[in-house]
């Protein structure tokens, strides 16, 4: 048997997310140097991210040119709303429950099975990846009268869970120039609606049947920010008094006689955000925050949060976390933590990943933003016109315990964003600069295309800095969610040139059967996703300090990475 006496472990568990502001030398063992399109899970260790899929197959119709942005999306009165150009479309979303195969005829009597029809039309057209089909009836899971490979497209074989989406719909037309929206979702009378601004045009207000009326008070016409707050419809952004909030008569979205508890309130700065909070209004301006308390005109009183931070962009705010997020000139900031610490740098809350933003915060007016709730998650996106998708960043913040952890993704570029819960179901949407709605948080790749999942650990030099280690062991503790592919690489010296380099060491689902013998995922007597397979690996090479590197082939389902164990040999002294 091999001599194991002399050998020395070390192990830890992947936490404390992406740290940029330590030297390598300072930093814990389970924090990451590098960790891209990795989310810091909430079960513990560094979870590589799902993508995204269309959540509408087909295209949102332009106004006048392909290059037009998605300008709204989100889910409303069982329908998706969507804005592109200059006008507002519908459309609505489902899946197949049970799969099609590519020859089955369907010529005016197929029937597809789906998870639900609410929203759909009673005859229309539909589309399911790159085929369309017609149907003229439904029932509450099912499109009957259904034919197939309609307009030119050819009979392909479609998944379980493949989405299922009907064309376009238009529902508000005569709007010029529309730039990005905003809305809110509000019930006044015992009716659901939704109220839009989009910066140019009057705020257009939608009932359940997706009737359009557009508000008649010209102070409000071109508003780019809108909320309900204590029965009271306020209206900010107007360009031409960008320091002034109109608010409506109670329960009354299009009405504002003074005398019937309409007014207005100004403030001494841009106001770039609106957002109702508990039992406030938070104002954000350039460079101030304000706070609206009250619950009518005859009572609202307005008072600074801070006078000295602003909010560099409305779309990073966001409620997360009990409080309130934005992006202020330091980076993130929270609400709270901003009034509670008197404007110090303590309210910044992205300390860990600083260097990111400054070097993305200089061209921050396309940045987008979205809250994961059940993973207490909160994404900002580094959107810049012009850029491509794939060299497009953005930063994860997941809140943990007191604290907050880090990661990076690259590779997604929203327009506009939003997260709907609908009973438990979390349905995070984005808008894209082609013209399609996409659902995050489902798939492997990003629609179609891979996802590459980078991890690297600090240079561990394991208290001695001096002595070198020869390795012999890596223990991978890590939990998949189904096959995966990647690879475990080990660097030495801070990645020197002039030390061992490796071959990648295969952390994939054959290395996991070796340990556990046969195995199939998804078998309720094999591993799965609720198991946590620890791998041992032998390694080669030595060193000063030892790094650690998981790169995925980006064809591979997410898979969290738990923690390691390192097994050494001590060496001679430098």
């Amino acid at each position: 048997m091999p001599e194991t006496s002399q050998i020395s472990p070390v192990a830890f568990n992947c936490e404390g997310g992406l740290v940029l502001n330590k030297s390598t030398f300072l930093m814990q063992p389970g924090e990451a140097l590098e960790l891209q399109n990795f989310e810091p899970d909430i079960g513990g260790g560094y979870r590589r991210i799902n993508g995204f899929n269309k959540y509408i197959n087909h295209i949102v119709p332009q106004t006048t040119t392909s290059s037009e942005a998605v300008l709204m999306c989100t889910v409303f009165s069982n329908n998706v709303l969507a804005a592109r150009g200059e006008k507002i479309w519908s459309s609505a979303s489902t899946t197949i429950t049970i799969a099609i195969v590519a020859n089955t005829s369907m010529t005016g009597s197929g029937t597809i099975n789906v998870f639900s029809t609410t929203g759909f039309t009673a005859s229309g057209t539909l589309q399911i990846n790159s085929e369309i089909f017609t149907y003229t009836g439904v029932t509450s899971s099912t499109f009957t009268g259904v034919t197939r490979a309609t307009s030119s497209t050819t009979a392909a074989a479609h998944a379980v869970k493949d989405v299922v989406s009907e064309s376009w719909t238009q529902r508000d037309t005569g709007r010029t120039n529309a730039a990005k929206y905003t809305f809110e979702k509000f019930n006044f009378d015992g009716n659901s609606k939704i109220i839009v601004v989009d910066q140019v045009n009057a705020p257009t207000v939608f009932n359940t049947s997706l009737a359009a009326t557009d508000v008649s008070e010209s102070s409000v016409a071109g508003a780019k920010f809108v909320t309900a707050f204590k029965g009271h419809m306020f209206y900010a952004g107007m360009s031409s008094t960008p320091e002034e909030i109109v608010f409506s008569q109670p329960f009354d979205e299009d009405a504002f006689s003074s005398g019937s508890g309409a007014g207005s309130i100004r403030v001494d700065d841009t106001i770039v955000g609106i957002k109702t909070f508990r039992e406030n209004l938070f104002i954000f301006c350039e460079n101030r925050i304000f706070s609206l308390s009250g619950t009518s005109s005859a009572n609202f009183a307005i008072a600074p949060v801070t006078r000295n931070i602003g909010c560099i962009n409305g779309s990073t705010i966001q409620e997360f976390a009990g409080d309130l997020i934005f992006l202020g000139p330091d980076g993130l900031r929270t609400v709270a933590g901003t009034a509670k610490i008197g404007d110090v740098e303590l309210g910044t809350i992205s300390t860990n990943v600083q260097p990111i933003f400054d070097d993305q915060i200089d061209d921050a007016v396309a940045f987008e933003s979205i809250v994961i709730p059940d993973k207490t998650q909160y994404r900002i996106f580094f959107t810049k016109e012009g850029q491509a998708d794939s060299l497009t960043s953005g930063v994860i913040c997941v809140k943990k315990g007191q604290g907050y952890e880090f990661s990076e993704t690259k590779g997604m570029k929203p327009a506009c964003t939003d997260t709907i819960v609908d009973v438990g179901d979390v349905i995070v949407l984005h808008g894209d600069f082609t013209g399609f709605v996409n659902r995050q948080e489902i798939g492997n790749d990003f629609d179609g295309t891979v996802i590459f999942g980078k991890y690297r650990s600090p240079d561990l030099g394991f208290n001695d800095l001096g002595i070198r280690k020869h390795m012999q062991r890596v223990i991978v503790n890590y939990k998949p969610e189904s096959a995966i592919d990647a690879d475990l690489f080990l660097r030495y010296d801070q990645e020197s040139a002039e030390s061992s380099r490796p071959a990648a060491y295969p952390l994939d689902s054959s290395a996991v059967a070796a340990q556990y013998g046969v195995a199939t995922y998804g078998s309720t007597s094999t591993y799965g996703g609720t198991t946590q397979p620890s791998v041992r690996q032998s390694v080669e090479g030595s060193g000063f300090t030892i790094a650690l590197r998981v790169n995925d082939g980006g064809l591979t389902a997410p898979y969290s990475l738990k923690g390691f164990q390192l097994e050494y040999q001590i060496g001679a002294r430098r």
